[in-house]
């Protein structure tokens, strides 16, 4: 029994395998020939082929019973119809396609330069403005520089030493120092009656483009203010002051010593000059004798180019405010003050310059004159008077600022008294030195009785 299912299994064998490798026996290498030809097998090819080993599913053996199932059998339940029902088939849902966004690109800045205006205004204003600064530097310096050779000689001849360079051997070297693009200054010393001169040129900042055109709004002119420092024993006591009507009004607001000794403004015309100035005098014969047939004949000629003149013994700069602080008088100086406008309208640079040679020539008449000048008996007293109810005054206003100066500077003294004694290992000094404070705050304490005296019958 056992042989003939041996022999049968054996002849199965070989029938399965005649069909399906009948070159096996005879090529060694069959079996990878296999594999190539089954790659070269189209795709159509092995669908036809899969379904008709689906075919031949199970062989069955009549004879002994013995079912052969084939790989794929088991999952055949997958195309079972029935194994599968109660399930709905979802349509799935089509994957929506990416939007594509196109960006807007400007418009070439080429064709259309009305959004840059802006910025095409502001290089404009810019190169404007760096041109206005080369040009208006170099004219302000054209003008300095044409004044001093205009009036160098005179200069030279007046003062002993004409500028300040350092350069004493070398006169050749002499020019004036630039304080800033529109200042000038000038000092001048070595003459008799005067420390010095100082000349300040006072020009437009026409290397500012916003100054010029606030200037076409409110016009100002250039100007030269010259500062005379006289000599203590070479001036009387006197405030003077001669300006046009605006300046006036500006210098007896501002001015500490015209707003004090002088604050009256009296027209031109009571002194023989234009009414378009107004003079300031402390004392009526100061007034009297400066204002000569000299110095009102210049002034009536050249009345556009005089803003003020004002001397003073008693100058101290501007008017200090109340909230200053200040317990003592401010210090004085004797001065000279002149202050011209210089008009270059109509005229060169040297023309306009030569203009001015007058006024200087009347700064050195003004210089000796108050030399010479001495007021009365009268005038003097008048003129100490003053003085003395001004500094009364001051020392009235600030009394009790300096009683609480004073009250801090005794306070400050016991206290740097106290730590030097605490300071101090002898507990005797202390204790004598804590009995005299004791006494010192009951004095303090105690009230204030007046002792009236009773002459006896």
């Amino acid at each position: 029994m056992y042989l003939n299912l041996f022999l049968f299994f054996l002849t199965l064998y070989i029938s399965v395998a005649d069909k399906y490798s009948p070159d096996l026996t005879d090529n060694e290498f069959a079996e990878f020939e296999d594999f190539e030809v089954e790659d070269d097998i189209p795709l159509n090819d092995i669908s036809e082929k899969s379904r008709d080993e689906s075919k031949e599913a199970t062989l069955v053996i009549d004879d002994q019973d013995i079912i052969i199932d084939d790989d794929d059998s088991e999952f055949e339940h997958f195309q079972d119809n029935e194994e599968f029902e109660g399930f709905e088939i979802k349509d799935e849902k089509p994957i929506a396609e990416p939007k594509i966004t196109i960006a807007k690109i400007p418009i070439n800045f080429r064709q259309n330069w009305d959004s840059y205006y802006l910025e095409i205004l502001m290089i404009l204003g810019l190169v404007v403005y760096f041109i206005n600064f080369a040009t208006g530097k170099s004219k302000n310096t054209k003008i300095a520089n044409t004044w001093f050779q205009t009036h160098r000689q005179l200069l030279e001849e007046n003062f002993s030493l004409v500028g300040d360079d350092n350069s004493l051997d070398n006169n050749e070297n002499v020019h004036l120092i630039k304080e800033s693009e529109n200042i000038f200054t000038l000092w001048c010393s070595g003459r008799t009656c005067c420390e010095g001169m100082l000349v300040e040129l006072k020009l437009l900042k026409r290397q500012d483009l916003v100054a010029i055109i606030s200037g076409m709004m409110r016009p100002v002119l250039d100007q030269i203010h010259i500062t005379v420092r006289m000599n203590k024993e070479d001036m009387d006591s006197f405030v003077f002051c001669i300006a046009s009507k605006k300046t006036a009004q500006h210098l007896s607001k501002e001015m500490a010593d015209l707003s004090v000794f002088c604050p009256e403004r009296k027209s031109g015309d009571k002194f023989n000059i234009n009414a378009g100035f107004n003079v300031m005098s402390e004392i009526a014969e100061a007034a009297s004798a400066m204002l000569d047939s000299k110095v009102i004949a210049v002034l009536n000629k050249f009345q556009e180019y005089v803003d003020y003149i004002h001397f003073s013994d008693q100058f101290s700069g501007l008017k200090q405010t109340e909230d200053s602080g200040t317990l003592k008088l401010p210090e004085t100086e004797k001065v000279l003050m002149f202050g011209f406008n210089i008009l270059l309208k109509g005229m060169t640079l040297e023309e306009s310059m030569i203009k001015l040679q007058p006024l200087m020539n009347m700064v050195f008449y003004c210089m000796d004159k108050v030399k010479r000048f001495r007021l009365s008996k009268e005038g003097k007293t008048k003129a100490d008077k003053n003085r003395q109810r001004v500094e009364e005054a001051f020392l009235k206003s600030t009394h009790q600022a300096r009683a609480e100066a004073a009250a801090a500077r005794r306070e400050e003294k016991r206290r740097q008294e106290k730590e030097k004694v605490m300071a101090d290992e002898d507990p005797e000094r202390q204790r004598r030195w804590e009995l005299k404070e004791e006494k010192r705050q009951a004095k303090k304490r105690a009230p204030k009785m007046k002792q009236l005296k009773v002459k006896a019958l």
